[in-house]
């Protein structure tokens, strides 16, 4: 490829050369071919997903493909004739008082609040020109908010991990103790129903009663935290997700009714089929439900519906409950983050996590005074493609 862009270079060199002998015919085939040649350049530039600028020394932008105006917010050919400087605050400085005029090439990274928020990396190398100056540069835009965001989010898991796998050896060590007060207050109940009845007694039976709830409750609390900190990896299988969740709203019915929280559910049964483990999905649904159920007063409402497209199936779980503080709503799958009196916190941790094992990935919509909307995505088992993800 080198040799020949040389070649064609060095003719078109011959060719520029000898303009003032070339008849009009030739002249207007020259100029139609360098139109077509600029017009590919152009289309290719174009369809790069990376931003590309030249800028002159001062900072002027020369050209700007369009990737470069949709990273900058800018439509059109708005871009020409702008300074970066002005543009991007900061840069100028960050690349040296001269703008990076005296670097080769120079890398940085910054972030634009227009038209949403992004990291963009910077990349400037110089262009030499006929007489060796580098009057002009290039520059170079991409987009690295997906990768800093899976970084963030990989950061973020490992370090709940390690402090989840601490902890849950803790948890574990906590069971046996829990199990022998279990057993000791029952004999002790048992021995208080042979004595006969007094005011005392019956106050001392009735403490013993309160330590086994509690202690039962901390039982709940150590299964749920192991639950959480221990997923068994998910025995996966075709699954229709309408069929689960039904069995779920079934089991549920009696305490949905004793709440007086009405359920709407629209799952047909032809939904796609995902890959899936059964047990898995039922403590998903049931923790969401459960969530929902427990955020609205007699009177809510829980809409359910489902939908599908070329890649994936959606369950859309919406309750007409308090809704969630914005403050709130990036703590909501950190493990004991919760804003419910006596809860554990662990509901989304193991829903996020089993989502996650199934490859899909769960989403929260929330206005106070609303309501909750929690989108779940899995999957289609017939999907031709699959994306890796980073």
């Amino acid at each position: 490829m080198a040799v020949m862009a040389g070649k064609k270079h060095t003719s078109l060199d011959r060719v520029l050369g000898r303009l003032d002998s070339l008849d009009s015919v030739s002249l207007t085939n020259l100029v139609q071919r360098l139109a077509r040649e600029r017009a590919l350049l152009e289309e290719i530039f174009n369809t790069l997903q990376e931003g590309v600028l030249v800028i002159a020394a001062d900072g002027t932008i020369e050209y700007a493909n369009d990737a470069a105006h949709r990273l900058m917010g800018l439509s059109g050919d708005r871009l020409a004739g702008q300074t970066l400087w002005r543009l991007v605050p900061g840069l100028r400085s960050s690349l040296g008082g001269d703008g990076g005029a005296g670097a080769q090439a120079v890398s940085r990274e910054f972030e634009l609040s227009y038209p949403e928020p992004r990291t963009v990396r910077f990349y400037m190398v110089a262009l030499r020109e006929e007489d060796g100056a580098s009057r002009r540069r290039a520059v170079i835009l991409a987009d690295v908010t997906p990768e800093k965001l899976a970084t963030a989010r990989r950061i973020e898991d490992e370090r709940t991990s390690s402090i989840l796998l601490l902890a849950g050896g803790v948890a574990h060590e906590l069971g046996n103790p829990l199990n022998s007060l279990a057993i000791h207050l029952q004999l002790i109940a048992r021995k208080l129903k042979r004595v006969k009845g007094s005011a005392q007694l019956d106050s001392v039976a009735e403490s013993v009663g309160v330590c086994r709830e509690e202690v039962e409750r901390l039982d709940q609390i150590v299964t749920h935290f192991l639950e959480a900190v221990r997923p068994r990896p998910p025995d996966l299988a075709e699954t229709n997700v309408a069929d689960v969740l039904a069995e779920v709203l079934k089991f549920q019915k009696r305490e949905f009714a004793n709440r007086g929280i009405a359920v709407e559910a629209e799952t047909p049964a032809a939904l796609p089929k995902v890959m899936a483990d059964r047990g898995q999905l039922k403590q998903v649904f049931f923790n969401l439900t459960k969530n929902a159920m427990e955020a609205m007063q007699p009177g809510g409402r829980l809409r359910i519906r489902s939908r599908a497209d070329d890649d994936s199936v959606y369950l859309v779980f919406g309750d007409s409950g308090a809704g969630i503080r914005q403050e709130d709503m990036g703590k909501l799958f950190r493990p004991y983050h919760t804003t419910k009196p006596g809860g554990h916190g662990l509901g989304l941790t193991i829903v996020q996590r089993i989502m996650r094992a199934h490859g899909g990935q769960v989403g929260v919509e929330s206005s106070q005074g609303i309501g909750t909307v929690i989108t779940l995505q899995f999957p289609r088992k017939d999907r031709s493609v699959r994306m890796l993800r980073g």
